[in-house]
């Protein structure tokens, strides 16, 4: 399963090759990203970080840095 994450504002993409049943919140820790400081948005509606990831792209606002 891959989803193609787009960080704004910078615009870096990036790639998640996780497993069936993966979370946004398991794709952002991969990265190093703290899932509690990002919104997640896909077609134009904002998704949960514990949703199972369905989508192929998906955009990744981030509150703060990599921790």
């Amino acid at each position: 399963m891959l989803c193609r994450l787009t960080l704004i504002p910078d615009g870096t993409v990036l790639v998640y090759r996780g497993r069936p049943g993966d979370t946004y919140e398991a794709a952002l820790l991969s990265f190093g990203f703290n899932p509690d400081t990002a919104l997640i948005f896909s077609g134009g509606r904002s998704l949960p970080q514990d949703k199972k990831i369905e989508e192929e792209e998906a955009r990744i606002f981030l509150a703060s840095s990599r921790g």
